[in-house]
């Protein structure tokens, strides 16, 4: 089979891409909006852009009839975002706040979560979540065309929140954290199953 994303309408073209790439880490993120109002999302188009500065990336696109999602539109008002990673325990709370709430609700309240105050940006921390990156807006690329398009939004890390009990010997542990990733459709799996490759040469 060979497809031709030229010739997929905007809805075919996601489902190919999400199918490909899987699976994808999921970047909850909080906001707060000029009115002090909490919002809460999930994103999956998440990724490290740059480890010196350190930088991470979100994709948002706009809802189907054109307008820009509460996420992109309190990012671009605040210029910070606070990136909340999901574990097993969270699945069903952040399935939860996907929903299209109206602007004015708090997704952390309609979830049952827990907003902590930050140390440096407004955006507050998942409190329920193992890891909270805090960070500050870079730049926004702008892509597609005026009824369906998406931003790419780049952040710097500005301080990371790891739970205690999560970081030893100034490493992560993967195996204890329990994420989950994105599948396509509506299909999500597990890091339970995970295996080592000792890579055959250093780098220096």
């Amino acid at each position: 089979m060979k497809i031709d994303p030229a010739n997929l309408d905007y809805k075919d073209t996601h489902d190919l891409l999400m199918g490909c790439i899987a699976p994808r880490p999921i970047a909850f993120v909080s906001t707060v909006d000029k009115d002090g109002v909490f919002n809460l999302a999930p994103f999956s188009l998440f990724s490290p852009v740059s480890n010196q500065p350190p930088l991470v990336g979100l994709g948002i696109g706009t809802y189907r009839d054109g307008r820009k999602k509460d996420t992109l539109l309190n990012i671009q008002s605040s210029k910070e975002f606070v990136i909340n990673i999901v574990s097993e325990s969270l699945a069903e709370a952040m399935n939860k706040a996907a929903t299209d709430w109206p602007i004015e609700v708090d997704e952390f309240k309609e979830a049952g979560l827990t907003p902590v105050r930050a140390d440096i940006v407004k955006a507050p921390l998942l409190g329920e979540s193992a890891i909270n990156m805090e960070c500050r807006l870079k730049q926004i690329i702008d892509v597609g065309d005026e009824t369906r398009s998406s931003s790419f939004v780049i952040g710097q890390v500005l301080r990371v929140h790891v739970k205690d009990e999560l970081y030893v010997n100034d490493e992560i542990q993967i195996s204890k954290l329990k994420v989950i990733g994105r599948l396509g459709a509506e299909l999500y799996c597990c890091t339970s199953d995970i295996f080592e490759m000792k890579r055959p040469y250093t780098l220096k």
